[in-house]
């Protein structure tokens, strides 16, 4: 029973505290309650529109930016699958028949 909760002790203070005292990941919150709002952010009075903080424009842009190549970039890319190739093949080859037959 004795060795049973040294066991416990030694494998309990080496798995999940490496230091004496509260981690930064269990501490206590700052807050007494949450407050319901997205991000902690109050809305802003009726009639007020929020400002834009200065990272927003650049990544709306680049964002909206990249759709756009992309969309236009994997939609203009050229088809190489094997079966186009085969049927290209394929038509070829009976494009070759049909004239050797009609000579």
């Amino acid at each position: 029973m004795a060795l049973t909760n040294v066991l416990r002790q030694r494998l309990f203070s080496r798995t999940f505290s490496s230091h004496a005292g509260p981690s930064r990941w269990t501490a206590p919150g700052h807050q007494e309650r949450p407050n319901g709002y997205l991000f902690n952010r109050t809305p802003s009075p009726p009639g007020q529109s929020r400002k834009w903080e200065d990272w927003e424009l650049p990544c709306y842009i680049t964002s909206f930016l990249t759709i756009v190549i992309l969309g236009v970039g994997l939609n203009a890319k050229p088809d190489l699958t094997i079966e186009t190739w085969a049927h290209q093949k394929a038509l070829e080859k009976l494009a070759a028949e049909s004239a050797s037959s009609s000579d």
